[in-house]
């Protein structure tokens, strides 16, 4: 079967596995890339898979946080062409749909007269592809935008104290927990909110790999790659980006202390632009 390098360069950038390797994989799996995906897990050559996204790739996220940091919103805007993209006109039309977008509750549907007309302005398809809103009851909401925006984060953090939101330490711990979550895409904030087909192919993966292995020692061995798994992908276990040592959970923990708060993260979005 003829494997095309758009391909392998698609399976490289899900797996960050060689060129070579993943042109083999695809060969194998008969260009099949969920399979070529799964092929070079078990070889134990990919650390984790992320399924490619075909969609739209131009446009542009964006995100606004209240000034009291009790509400976030995020949205995303797709055009057709990286050209409009860095028009000005529709730069300004992402900023001003996006102040407009907190406060209200369905923003695709609100803002279906000013997308049209921007259509016929710029003479280029626009859609509101995706919108967001966090509202914290009991703590407060932290935004951050990669890249002129190609990736979008909004944490929610719950906090007892009211005084907690205005502190810089916050404000900063706010700010490095949003870095983070776009920096280490975490597939889910702890443990119970990973798929269970995925905790059951990672075990299945890991099981293999320690055939013919004696007994005694595959549970020990299979309950130590689970965990690292799981600190690869729940945020609460990740390493903090700045600091790998700590993990996040310590990281909420340190700050917490230091301004007499018990802090946790509520939820967390990240959107990587153009993804479904």
């Amino acid at each position: 079967m003829n494997i095309t390098a758009a391909q392998v360069k698609e399976l490289r950038d899900a797996t960050n596995v060689s060129m070579m390797d993943c042109k083999r994989a695809l060969q194998e799996s008969e260009g099949d890339m969920d399979k070529a995906v799964k092929l070079l897990r078990e070889r134990g050559m990919a650390v984790a898979a992320k399924k490619a996204s075909r969609a739209a790739k131009n446009g542009k996220i964006a995100a606004k946080v209240s000034d009291d940091g009790k509400v976030g919103s995020m949205i995303e805007i797709n055009c057709e062409t990286d050209f409009v993209t860095r028009n000005e006109i529709f730069q300004a039309f992402v900023v001003e749909m996006n102040d407009k977008a907190i406060e209200v509750d369905n923003p695709a549907e609100t803002f279906k007269e000013e997308i049209t007309a921007k259509i016929a302005e710029i003479g280029e398809n626009i859609v509101l592809r995706k919108s967001e809103k966090f509202v914290a009851e009991k703590g407060a909401v932290a935004s951050y935008i990669h890249m002129g925006g190609t990736v979008g984060v909004l944490v929610e953090f719950g906090f007892d104290k009211p005084e907690t939101a205005s502190s810089d330490t916050f404000k900063e711990l706010g700010l490095d927990i949003c870095l983070h979550v776009a920096a280490a895409n975490p597939t889910s904030l702890d443990r119970s909110g990973v798929p269970a087909d995925l905790v059951e192919e990672e075990k299945s993966l890991h099981a293999k790999q320690v055939e013919g292995k004696p007994e005694n020692i595959v549970e020990g061995i299979l309950k130590g790659k689970l965990n690292k798994f799981y600190s690869q992908i729940c945020l609460l276990e990740q390493g903090f980006v700045k600091e790998d040592k700590t993990s996040i959970t310590q990281l909420l923990e340190t700050v917490g202390k230091e301004l007499g708060d018990t802090i946790t993260i509520k939820r967390y979005t990240r959107w990587q632009l153009g993804e479904a």
